[in-house]
């Protein structure tokens, strides 16, 4: 227990009329108030009473090294340190490169699958307490800096436990691959033995190429589910949605082009007439 040596405690009520000398009178013991005027240093001195004469016995060791303001320093020394420890052990945010993106809410990660366009997304799902996913990390970091085309988007499941849940998330470290608008195009576990598994997924995903339309994102079931329980906004768009606006600008363009068409056959036709 924490207490101030600017204040003085006093216990009373230590009857030792049984155990000193049949003696009736009320024992006191605890820290003396200071000595002298206001200003003096009040030392840690501990006071009894025994027979009417006070006795004082002081911690020659604590006394000499004693002064009002150690306590405080000590508080801040110990609240910087564990400041420090605590650092020290959030290993999930050492070595991360550019284009490693920390996760904070499903709304972030609609968001940025949804603004990725034909970039590479890896989804990366991890636990601070998951030593598997400690493990790895330094090696998935490196990965991310030799592609840097590519999006890390890193996922704390023990944050967002309601969002992974409603996602299958059931096994870390798991991660799960986007690319445009083919939406998840692989999604697995592996661990520090089986990286080449993560390796052999990214040379496969990872090359340059285009997709036809917007990126996909998460599959229509997971946005439903996401939005039924208020983890992401209703006002979403869904995959439905976006391919339904896609097939409708591609029937536009052939509409056009057919009645383009059209009318250039009847030109023709007109000149033919008059030759």
């Amino acid at each position: 227990m924490a207490c101030s040596m600017k204040s003085c405690l006093y216990f009373d009520g230590l009857n030792m009329n049984e155990t000193i000398l049949g003696s009736k009178s009320r024992r006191i013991c605890g820290f003396c108030p200071p000595f002298g005027s206001s200003k003096s240093r009040a030392l840690p001195v501990l006071g009894v009473d025994f027979m009417g004469k006070p006795l004082l016995m002081a911690d020659q060791k604590r006394l000499r090294d004693w002064s009002p303001k150690s306590p405080r320093n000590f508080s801040v020394r110990a609240q910087a340190s564990s400041i420090c420890v605590s650092r020290a052990l959030r290993w999930w945010d050492k070595t991360l490169t550019t284009n490693m993106v920390e996760i904070h809410s499903a709304q972030e990660l609609v968001d940025s699958l949804n603004n990725a366009g034909d970039r590479l997304v890896i989804v990366d799902f991890y636990s601070p307490g998951c030593g598997g996913c400690k493990t790895l990390h330094p090696k998935i970091c490196q990965l991310a800096e030799l592609n840097p085309n590519a999006i890390f988007l890193k996922v704390n499941c023990e944050e967002l436990k309601t969002m992974c849940y409603s996602l299958h998330i059931h096994v870390l470290p798991f991660f799960r691959f986007y690319r445009g608008a083919e939406g998840c195009v692989c999604s697995f576990s592996c661990t520090n033995a089986t990286i080449k598994k993560f390796k052999d997924a990214l040379a496969k995903h990872g090359t340059e190429r285009s997709s036809f339309g917007p990126a996909k994102g998460l599959d229509e079931s997971e946005l439903m589910s996401l939005a039924s329980i208020h983890e992401i906004s209703m006002h979403s768009p869904f995959p439905s949605s976006r391919e339904e606006s896609v097939e409708d600008l591609v029937m536009e363009s052939i509409g056009f082009s057919g009645v383009l068409s059209k009318a250039g056959n009847k030109m023709e036709l007109k000149k033919e007439m008059l030759c």
